[in-house]
């Protein structure tokens, strides 16, 4: 972990570069994959032709299935996996804590109870996905305005916050579950749950994605000042007055790219947690190289699992069943290595 420290500009530079290369492949490659194969030469062309116009030599069904099933599948997973890392990354800084995940302040269940709110009201697939970003929203809210009515601002106080708003959400699921149909709208909330990126169209990326997009450059942006919330409050607060309404800005976009995220593909564990510990493995604790390698990693995740999720089967597995598969044991394998290089 040390060396890490360490790390010149030049083998960071490389390390991003390596990530983003093999991004664009395994894009190609998804794009490829499923029950109508296309071959990855034909896919370049296709994209190519979007942009600037080549000579066809693909069939029309090709093209259809790229841009009206697959590409924007392609785009929701690469954008969904790099705002579930950031956040996480993102929230890991602001809690001291690498053990912290996205839903710390409970927005995935609150997203979910908005979700299977508007399930059981029978309410449209548009309505589920503004269910599920309201209630992520109302949750933080809560969280955030606990310690603020007892008086006590603290770090402390907040996590506590977050368990006891992210419990009484579990728990309006759990009767939301009860009352559920158990034929048709259980069954839906259920899958909800486990995530999926199967009914992604292209308005789901435009009302998702300018936010998310939002939030993420704002984080670049400020990622040097997010190294001043990893020390302790009080030299957070020598080094900068405004300590405090930076951890306030930083849990805000963590929560809209949370909700975001979960309100297209439903609620999808272990990328938030695991992506930000591999990346500060790879570059060290430096938010200014961390989270750029958070993004383009998460984003490489989500895609590689969403690509097994439905090219390995010939029904598609939920994302957050193979997230927790590989994703457990990988987080297992991070820690017992850290633990036997530091011993």
């Amino acid at each position: 972990m040390k060396q890490d420290h360490h790390l010149t500009g030049g083998g960071y530079a490389a390390i991003l570069l390596l990530l983003l290369v093999l991004l664009v492949l395994m894009a190609v490659i998804s794009i490829s994959c499923g029950r109508y194969y296309i071959e990855p030469q034909q896919v370049v062309r296709i994209l190519i032709n979007g942009i600037h116009p080549l000579d066809q030599t693909w069939p029309a069904q090709a093209a259809s299935v790229i841009y009206t099933l697959r590409l924007p599948r392609v785009i929701a997973a690469v954008m969904i996996g790099a705002a579930l890392a950031l956040s996480g990354a993102s929230y890991q800084s602001v809690f001291k804590n690498p053990l912290v995940a996205p839903d710390m302040l409970g927005v995935s269940s609150g997203a979910c109870v908005g979700a299977s709110l508007a399930i059981l009201l029978g309410i449209s697939q548009a309505g589920i996905q503004i269910g599920a970003f309201v209630g992520g929203i109302i949750a933080v809210a809560c969280a955030v305005s606990i310690p603020r009515i007892i008086g006590k601002n603290s770090i402390v106080m907040l996590v506590l916050a977050g368990i006891i708003v992210g419990g009484l959400m579990n728990s309006f699921i759990g009767i939301i579950k009860y009352i559920a149909d158990t034929d048709t709208q259980l069954p839906a909330i259920t899958y909800w749950q486990l995530g999926s990126l199967t009914n992604v169209v292209w308005n789901n990326i435009l009302y998702s994605g300018i936010p998310i997009a939002i939030c993420l450059i704002f984080m670049m942006l400020i990622r040097w000042r997010m190294n001043i919330l990893t020390l302790s409050e009080e030299e957070a607060h020598m080094l900068s007055a405004h300590s405090e309404w930076l951890r306030y800005a930083v849990i805000f976009c963590a929560t809209i790219l949370t909700a975001c995220s979960v309100c297209v593909s439903g609620t999808i564990g272990w990328v938030g947690l695991v992506i930000p510990h591999f990346s500060r493995l790879l570059v060290g604790p430096n938010n200014q190289r961390m989270l750029p390698v958070s993004v383009v990693l998460g984003a490489l995740f989500l895609l590689v699992i969403d690509t097994l999720s439905r090219a390995t089967m010939t029904s598609e597995i939920p994302l957050s069943i193979l997230t927790g598969l590989i994703g457990a044991p990988f987080y297992f394998f991070l820690l017992l290595k850290q633990r036997l290089s530091l011993s």
